[in-house]
């Protein structure tokens, strides 16, 4: 037992934002991979730069509540992604996260799910903010992991001198985060690629589209 571990409600980041520690949220989140594994219909991600498109090995779902109109479709990269109905499990899941949250004191209502299925250690995503428009200036995102552990690291987009410029966490299967406050502002995000790691990852985060 780490007597120094984090508590939920401590701020992992030195300045100009908020991110949380949730810990370990799931009771099985083996059997959990698998099932959104076998049952989701993931499609491979496509992301245009500089003008030339590229279809990546991370496989992607989004979904979400789907009784409002197409609003709720997520534009990146120069691709929009349509949103497909709650699958009852993450929709368990998500409610799940959200009581989780209610007890460090933030109150959050996601209508959305952007999950992310990385094959291997090979696989990962480049720094980037979650700072769409859609998501609003301070959004919630709540991030839990599946799977293999895997670097995730936050970097400040312009730090102070001599202030401490980057956060790692090794992010274990079933555990959650949330970033929050003006942490999209002022920091980007990356699941760090290697080639140690042969397993399989699967990440839902969870957010709030403004329609």
């Amino acid at each position: 037992m780490d007597l120094f571990a984090p508590q939920p409600s401590d701020n992992l980041l030195p300045f100009d934002g908020i991110v949380n520690d949730l810990g370990f949220v799931l009771e099985d989140p083996q059997t959990l991979y698998q099932q959104l594994l076998d049952e989701l219909p993931w499609q491979s991600d496509k992301v245009t730069l500089f003008g030339k498109t590229h279809i990546t090995t991370r496989n992607i779902v989004w979904m979400g509540d789907t009784s409002a109109d197409d609003s709720l479709a997520y534009r990146y990269s120069g691709h929009t992604r349509e949103i497909i109905p709650w699958h009852p499990v993450v929709f368990h899941v998500k409610q799940l996260v959200e009581q989780k949250l209610s007890e460090i004191g933030v109150a959050a209502h996601f209508n959305t799910c952007l999950l992310n299925y990385y094959p291997t250690g090979s696989d990962g995503m480049g720094y980037h903010a979650d700072d769409e428009p859609e998501l609003g200036p301070q959004p919630i995102i709540a991030s839990l992991s599946l799977g293999a552990t895997r670097k995730f690291v936050l970097k400040h987009k312009n730090p102070p001198t001599n202030a401490q410029s980057k956060v790692e966490l090794h992010l274990e299967s079933g555990q959650l985060i949330v970033m929050r406050g003006v942490t999209q502002q002022y920091w980007k995000h990356t699941v760090t690629k290697t080639k140690t790691v042969q397993q399989g990852r699967i990440s839902l985060t969870f957010r709030k589209m403004i329609q």
